[in-house]
């Protein structure tokens, strides 16, 4: 599976339509969550059931394309089945528990609701929504692909627009020749990564270095913002959300950086080694400090380790999570426990003499950790999974799924 994205271009009434066919989708999905808890021993085709009860209650809810309402309620579904998983796995602190959504931006047809034009620059949604035709804007070619491998497409709502995601199953797996090398990855604030070869790649911050300009756009928007329209209930001014928009938009950016900029380093890593072990982080528990909470954020591990595991599974690499503890403190020459501060970033070992980076030294470690233990293989969130399975391909919180890009 993987996902083009197109941005699409269409009247106001259109995008008003979008508008109004998300807020459907997100109260069918939060429906279909209510029915799960006041009913128990639901399964997903009980949920499916529920849509049609759904569209007989609510007019609105009939106007949205029938596979449109299942998408809704396998969304449920996903975050009931994670749940799940995470109990039967007894997975420490809180499991998970299902959550209404508030601010969806996002609506999924399956295989019906919506036609390709001729020259496959054009969709047009027929549901009862109103959306009509869209102009597609983008790089990619749809005529290479049979429509019959379009499983999904997804209208999206960001800050900058509206765009659609076109799920298409094809293979992925690309031959490519070995290099007869493997190297261990450590992840870091001061360094990106650092790996066991002595390579190092610098951490960007992107925004940190944007962070001037976001705060100015957001004092902006605050002065705007009327105090006595939201107590009389009444609408912010169009200055306001232009200004919101504003703001929004540049966090976008940002965030566009951050993924763009451990796309290519995953890339690299993924096609000088056959082997690359890495560090099993907890990131959600690590950001809890609040003293590196923002650097943290800011550094993006997560999204590198989606990109490394889908370049890995597609290029045929092996990818490794190896358990983060003591990486950073024992000694690669001798395996001897040396602490140190996360201020001291020099490796001095009293027991062999030895001197290395100390984020070198860790990436030392968990190679040889990646060698000696099956670990915890990618779990390809990026990959062939199909949009209601967990780690889904086409993403619930409408970031950019377009995984390919035309330099690679």
């Amino acid at each position: 599976m993987i996902i083009y994205e197109f941005k699409v271009k269409g009247k106001d009434k259109q995008y008003r339509a979008i508008d109004d066919a998300i807020r459907t989708s997100q109260f069918i999905q939060n429906k279909c969550l209510r029915q799960w808890m006041d009913v128990k021993g639901l399964s997903k085709y009980d949920l499916n059931k529920y849509c049609a009860v759904l569209a007989d209650l609510f007019p609105f809810a009939s106007e949205l394309n029938s596979m449109a309402r299942q998408s809704a309620a396998e969304r449920a579904w996903s975050a009931i089945s994670k749940f799940y998983d995470n109990c039967k796995r007894k997975v420490k602190g809180k499991k998970g528990f299902p959550k209404f959504k508030k601010h969806c931006r996002s609506v999924e047809y399956k295989t019906t609701g919506w036609k390709l034009s001729v020259n496959r620059k054009a969709v047009t949604f027929s549901d009862k929504k109103g959306i009509g035709r869209l102009k597609l804007k983008g790089t990619y070619d749809l005529n290479h692909y049979n429509i019959k491998q379009i499983k999904r497409i997804r209208l999206v709502r960001r800050a900058d627009g509206y765009y659609a995601q076109f799920a298409i199953d094809i293979n992925l797996l690309v031959e490519s020749p070995a290099t007869l090398q493997a190297c261990g990855i450590d992840l870091g604030l001061k360094y990106f990564i650092a790996d066991s070869k002595g390579n190092v790649e610098p951490s960007p911050q992107f925004y940190r270095s944007s962070e001037k300009q976001l705060n100015r756009a957001n004092r902006k928007k605050s002065q705007k913002f009327s105090t006595a329209r939201k107590k009389a209930k009444k609408p912010q001014s169009a200055n306001y959300h232009k200004a919101r928009i504003r703001y929004a938009r540049k966090h976008l950016r940002v965030s566009r950086q951050r993924k763009e900029y451990c796309k290519r380093v995953a890339y690299s890593v993924i096609q000088s080694n056959d082997l690359v072990a890495y560090e099993d982080l907890n990131v959600k528990g690590m950001i809890k400090n609040r003293h590196l909470a923002k650097s943290i954020s800011d550094a993006g591990w997560s999204t590198f380790r989606q990109w490394l595991e889908y370049f890995g599974h597609k290029y045929g690499k092996v990818t490794v999570a190896v358990p983060p503890h003591n990486t950073s403190q024992n000694c690669s020459s001798c395996g001897q426990k040396v602490k140190k501060s996360l201020s001291t970033r020099t490796h001095v070992c009293p027991h062999c003499n030895y001197v290395e980076d100390r984020d070198v030294n860790a990436g030392i470690n968990i190679l040889k950790r990646g060698l000696t233990t099956v670990g915890h293989t990618g779990s390809y969130a990026w990959g062939d999974l199909p949009s209601w399975a967990v780690g889904v391909s086409l993403l619930f919180n409408g970031e950019s799924g377009n995984q390919e890009s035309p330099n690679f």
